[in-house]
This record gives structure tokens, C-alpha cells and sequence, in this order.
């Protein structure tokens, strides 16, 4: 058991190294300072469940921001009372997670950060196109697109994708499923406005 809540507190600290992510209202989002000039901007919160299949489930949830100029990717996470947990950055050839005591750990991408820093791969991605609303490469078909013909439900990577509540950026509802031998893992994100 302690492992399993260790393993779920890791993984929403990268969350979103991309993403695993119900949402409560009393999470906000962590801000990021400044403007960055044609950056993807989101924010939110978020919430992991995982289903094991040999013991308790485990769950946490809190707020995260997001902001992506193409080039750089950063994404901040924080507990559900605000207080920042961890930031990823993801550069070309390097991802890094800094917690808030400062350790850090590095890999040459956010998937492989992932399976270093959790012990199991867990492909996150996806979720640099998923907040836009879209597939990303290497999807199957699209199961299903609203009328304005944005993809609402997809596979990829293992995950099973639904979208929703589209705003000029994208999906404000993100939900993810991914089953695995012995878990299930639920990611829930929810964009707050802008």
C-alpha cells in the first residue's frame, strides 16, 4: 500500500510530463509569471485515480499550469490548497522534474522521465497534443468527432482519450484511461477559463 500512494503521489507530480488527470473546485491552478509571445497556455486541475488490482485505490488531485512555446514546454503541478508540488521541463533531447525541495531528475524526454522516475513506462506524450484537441501521430481512427468535426474519443498510446467542452483552444474536459495487467489508471483535467 505504501508503495502504491508513493507511486500515485509520483505520478501527479508528472503529471503531466505530460499526463495522467474529477477535479475539485477548492484546487487552483498554479500561475505562471510573465508572457511568453505565442506560447499555448493552460490551465486547471487535475485528478488521478489508479485501480489496483491487489490492493486499495489510490487517488490525488490539485491544480496545474501549462505553457508550451513549440520549443520548451513547462508545466507546473500543485496540491489542491495551491502550493506548487514539482515543475517539468521539457526541452529537445532533455525532460527534468524539479520538486519543491529542489531535487531533480532528468531524462532524454518525458516518457522516459516517466518510466525512471515512476519504475513503470507510462507514455504521457500525448498530452502536448491532446490539450489542443488533437490526436497527435501514430492514432488508429478516430472513434469520434463532434459536429464542428473536432475528435472527441480516440485511442493512443494505450490510453483511451475523451474530449470535450471545446473553447478556440481546445478541450476544457480532458479524460484518460489507461489499463494495464495489474491497474487501471484514471486521469482527469479540466481547463479553468483564461
Amino acid at each position: 500500500m505504501i508503495r502504491c500512494v508513493s507511486w500515485v503521489r509520483q505520478a501527479a507530480r508528472l503529471l503531466t510530463v505530460a499526463t495522467v488527470l474529477g477535479l475539485v473546485a477548492c484546487a487552483s491552478p498554479p500561475t505562471m509569471q510573465g508572457q511568453v509571445e505565442g506560447a499555448f497556455e493552460r490551465a486547471g486541475r487535475f485528478a488521478v485515480h489508479v485501480e489496483n488490482r491487489h490492493g486499495e485505490p489510490d487517488a490525488v488531485q490539485g491544480g496545474f499550469a501549462w505553457r508550451d512555446t513549440g520549443k520548451v514546454l513547462w508545466l507546473d503541478l500543485a496540491n489542491p490548497l495551491g502550493s506548487t508540488l514539482a515543475r517539468v521541463e521539457v526541452r529537445p533531447g532533455q525532460a527534468v522534474l524539479t520538486r519543491s525541495n529542489g531535487e531533480t531528475e532528468a531524462a532524454p524526454n518525458p516518457d522516459a522521465l516517466v518510466a525512471q522516475v515512476l519504475g513503470s513506462p507510462i507514455p504521457v506524450s500525448g498530452l502536448r497534443d491532446w490539450l489542443r484537441g488533437q490526436p497527435g501521430r501514430n492514432v488508429g481512427a478516430i472513434a469520434e468527432t463532434d459536429s464542428q468535426g473536432r475528435a472527441t474519443r480516440f485511442e493512443q498510446q494505450g490510453w483511451q482519450v475523451n474530449l470535450s467542452r471545446y473553447d478556440e483552444l481546445g478541450p476544457r474536459l480532458l479524460q484518460l484511461k489507461r489499463s494495464e495487467a495489474d491497474r487501471t489508471i484514471n486521469v482527469r483535467l479540466v481547463i479553468d477559463s483564461n
